[in-house]
């Protein structure tokens, strides 16, 4: 089968290429922004890619369109296979139809950590010997990929809760099908779909009508917006952080920590990632391994072997015991728990915290109340404010005292000025951030090398 793909070269879109693929289908693909690593990635596979959405590439017609949710109406595409009549469908809905019904799905849903506890999962699985197929919002530095088919009927999937397609505007999640699901957290997000938290909490009472009774759900106890969730409905088994699982703290930084089943000591980690966010998110994947069969010994061991995906708390570079770091960073909850992770670790050091507000919600102004307060684990923090702002992030900057440029060449020159030995640059965006990160770092190679 012929399967065409608009909007490629979105990590997940990429993913249903690469698996699709791997399914034996001839996959052809299109997206505005075609460039690496995305397209390199794909062209590897012998996926041909096209630049833009000149209706020319539906000619002759593919057996299917698969349509990503960055599509609306006008598309010059999209409007062509509406009018020609052509067969599409989108990603989620081909990804149910075509693996995820005769799966065992493990899923990972939430406002927070769902590409790290789908890495974790996916991790913990492939070193039991499972082999399993996984579809993540990022790169799986243990895999070194985002998207593979498996070897078993065990498939791990990051949910997302966004809008599926322009034509479908239920979250993605409720085309998963899962056995096993993790809900790590909820908070508003997304605000350019949903209207409140209340909407984001009736789609998560959908994907719960979607598990089975002989299924789980596992979620953290202390979260009231997720416990609204289950108390709508829940015909499923369910274990929690905080009443089934636990967890002490060994270390401050959460490098190494004990795992609690029922008030019982059960193993101890000790691993390369920090903070308590990652270990709660840890916790979670131990549960959902379990559920599956896998010991929780072998999971501990599998984890001291995981890395974590790139752009969480990424290392970029070690420049004269400088280091720069890579976070996806897209809500200010995230922004805390990943300085204090930083912060637990490195103590007294200073840490130099640099932030371009991208994400959808956070251009509307939805958080620019709570988004610098956020900050405050950080030494020093520069921001960045972009052209399409809906918001005065310079005023909100000048009322905390912090830095505020709109221009990254402005940011670079004046963090290399000042930064010395013993200090950690962390900048996060979900984004290229125009490249500063290469930036920053050729520079700071020139004043130290």
């Amino acid at each position: 089968m012929h399967i065409h793909i608009l909007g490629i070269c979105g990590t997940f879109m990429g993913g249903i290429a690469a698996i699709a693929k791997s399914l034996g289908h001839t996959v052809t693909g299109s997206d505005q922004n075609v460039y690496p690593p995305m397209s390199t990635q794909l062209e590897s596979l012998g996926i041909e890619l096209t630049q833009g959405y000149d209706t020319a590439q539906l000619e002759p017609a593919p057996d299917m369109v698969v349509v990503g949710n960055a599509m609306s109406r006008g598309n010059p595409c999209v409007e062509y296979v509406l009018d020609k009549g052509l067969p599409y469908t989108s990603g989620p809905e081909w990804l149910k139809h075509n693996l995820l019904q005769d799966s065992w799905v493990l899923a990972v849903a939430g406002t927070h950590g769902k590409t790290t506890t789908a890495s974790m999962l996916a991790w913990i699985l492939e070193y039991a010997g499972l082999k399993p197929g996984f579809l993540i919002g990022g790169v799986v530095q243990n895999f070194g990929v985002s998207a593979r088919v498996g070897e078993t009927p065990f498939f791990v999937i990051e949910a997302d809760e966004y809008d599926t397609a322009f034509f479908d505007k239920r979250s993605k999640f409720v085309h998963y099908l899962p056995r096993t699901l993790i809900l790590n957290n909820l908070e508003f997000d997304h605000a350019d779909i949903f209207d409140d938290l209340n909407a984001i909490k009736k789609q998560f009472h959908h994907l719960m009508r979607t598990l089975p009774s002989s299924g789980k759900v596992i979620w953290p106890s202390d979260e009231l917006a997720l416990d609204e969730v289950i108390q709508q409905g829940c015909w499923s088994e369910s274990e929690t952080l905080g009443g089934d699982w636990g967890y002490n703290l060994l270390k401050g930084d959460g490098s190494e920590f004990t795992v609690l089943l029922n008030d019982k000591i059960v193993g101890t980690v000790k691993w390369q990632a920090i903070g308590e966010h990652n270990v709660k998110n840890a916790i979670m994947a131990i549960a959902a391994a379990r559920h599956v069969g896998i010991a929780i010994d072998h999971s501990i061991s599998a984890l001291a072997e995981f890395i974590s995906p790139k752009r969480r708390m990424e290392l970029k570079a070690d420049i004269a015991n400088i280091k720069v770091y890579d976070d996806f960073a897209h809500h200010p909850t995230a922004i805390k728990t990943t300085l204090a992770g930083l912060r637990a670790k490195v103590g007294d050091e200073k840490i130099i915290a640099i932030l371009e507000p991208r994400s959808n919600t956070m251009k509307m102004g939805v958080h620019q109340h709570t988004l610098l307060a956020s900050l405050r684990d950080a030494d020093e923090v520069y921001l960045f404010e972009p052209d399409n702002l809906n918001w005065s992030l310079n005023e909100q900057a000048q009322q905390a005292g912090m830095n505020c440029f709109t221009s990254t060449n402005e940011i670079v020159t004046k963090v290399v000025n000042d930064v010395v030995p013993q200090q950690h640059i962390l900048i996060m965006s979900n984004g290229g951030f125009n490249g500063l990160h290469e930036q920053l770092i050729r520079a700071i190679e020139t004043k130290y090398n």
